[in-house]
């Protein structure tokens, strides 16, 4: 499909992972130009997980994806010797989703990459959020509530999009089987470039292509049977 005025730019909240990645595959299928933004936080997992980003779009490229702009975001000096700054103590695969949330992570990621937008004549901007996220900042009342606040701090509305609410994380595979998802990061305690394959995330992640039932081409260092 041909690009015309009448389907906008949107720009994507993208990080590489399952989730992120089916939401701009399902865009650029609907016709639309996709803009994607990685938000550098300098997380422990950020190196591998941007690299992996990057070959995953050179992967689908076509004339509708433009080139991924990056945005830094360090959380350091506020979060201090939380995990996913030192390293330590890494939620392994026994974890609950609870133990992986990021405080207030999603929020700044957001309210950042909607000036982003602002600045660069975007009136759409993405977020990969599904129906089953245990998450309060994913939930219908916090995106209602960034309503608010960017209409108060912007000159300029900024749609806060979530194609993907309908779905839970399965539906998503299945929406995206014909993208390299075995290309995807959902690791937070990387080895090398590699999935550690211990971790709450990749314990996920296999969860979720077994339950697909869609074949893992993932590289892990270690493999996990507990999923």
């Amino acid at each position: 499909m041909t690009t015309t005025s009448k389907t906008p730019p949107v720009a994507v909240l993208f990080s590489g992972g399952l989730d992120s990645a089916v939401l701009v595959g399902h865009l650029l299928a609907s016709g639309r130009v996709v803009q994607p933004l990685y938000v550098d936080s300098q997380l422990v997992w950020q190196s591998a997980e941007r690299v992996a980003a990057v070959r995953f779009l050179e992967l689908i490229s076509q004339s509708r994806l433009r080139p991924l702009s990056d945005l830094t975001l360090p959380l350091d000096d506020v979060y201090g010797p939380h995990w996913s700054v030192t390293g330590s103590e890494v939620p392994d695969a026994l974890t609950d989703d609870a133990a992986v949330d990021l405080p207030a992570r999603n929020a700044l990621m957001l309210l950042k990459s909607a000036l982003w937008c602002r600045q660069n004549g975007i009136e759409h901007l993405a977020v990969g959020c599904l129906k089953t996220s245990p998450f309060a900042d994913a939930k219908a009342s916090f995106f209602e509530s960034l309503r608010g606040v960017l209409a108060d701090s912007l000159d300029e509305s900024i749609e806060i999009m979530r194609p993907l609410t309908k779905f839970d994380k399965q539906q998503v595979m299945r929406l995206g089987v014909e993208l390299p998802l075995g290309e995807t990061f959902s690791c937070i305690a990387p080895v090398g470039d590699q999935h550690c394959g211990a971790c709450n995330k990749c314990a996920e992640r296999q969860t979720a292509f077994r339950v697909a039932k869609i074949p893992d081409s993932t590289r892990y260092a270690v493999a996990l049977c507990r999923v």
